[in-house]
């Protein structure tokens, strides 16, 4: 299923590989059936929020049954094209590239990193988590068949490495770095500054503590 045909909101889209996810692991368990109040609990989202996601798909459940979980499982992996892999170029193998590099999504089937770029030529030619590391020099040749990559490079370097990805057919970049980068209304970028985030927490822990009977919602 299309996510942009079906005219979803921004912030139900983000939430379903969060569904996805969890109800993953209950068909691992087993476990036949779940109920929106459990899927809240699960996943820190009010149970309203849930059905009111769940709706945009049609009918997923029936009251007093709640949702067959092998069901949903089958419908969001199609929904979020799970059968199909995304191949993701990292282009910065610094301390936060490596860990990537390490981690490379293994709680997540359909996302790998196939490639990675750096300047360092002790990293150049070497493997990092399995991952072969290649000179930044050799990006265009190397990510002929990639459209997603993760920037992990200094901030000063974002902008300069962002418009050689989108001119060589990148459509979606992850935004590690402090720098806004600028880039053709064709292709998407997810800004994520960690900094920007813990002073974020920080900030709502000290001005917006929690009364253990709140939930979030984004």
């Amino acid at each position: 299923m299309d996510l942009e045909q079906t005219k979803i909101p921004q912030a139900t889209a983000k939430r379903l590989p969060l569904y996805y996810r969890f109800l993953n692991n209950l068909h691992s368990q087993g476990k036949m059936r779940v109920s929106s109040k459990e899927l809240s609990e699960a996943v820190k989202v009010d149970s309203a929020t849930i059905r009111r996601d769940f709706s945009y798909f049609g009918a997923l459940g029936k009251k007093g049954y709640g949702y067959n979980v092998e069901y949903l499982l089958s419908f969001f992996r199609k929904t979020l094209d799970q059968d199909e892999t995304t191949k993701v170029a990292l282009i910065g193998v610094g301390n936060l590239g490596t860990a990537f590099l390490n981690y490379n999504f293994t709680k997540n089937n359909n996302t790998k990193i196939e490639v990675a770029f750096d300047t360092n030529k002790e990293r150049v030619g070497q493997k990092v988590g399995g991952v072969p590391v290649e000179h930044i020099d050799d990006l265009e040749n190397k990510i002929t068949d990639l459209t997603v990559a993760i920037l992990t490079v200094p901030a000063s370097a974002a902008q300069g490495i962002a418009d050689r990805l989108v001119d060589a057919g990148v459509s979606g970049i992850l935004n590690f770095t402090p720098a806004r980068i600028t880039v053709p209304n064709s292709v998407r970028v997810h800004h994520i500054d960690l900094s920007i985030e813990l002073q974020a927490l920080v900030y709502f822990l000290k001005h917006y503590p929690l009364t253990g009977e709140e939930e979030e919602e984004e």
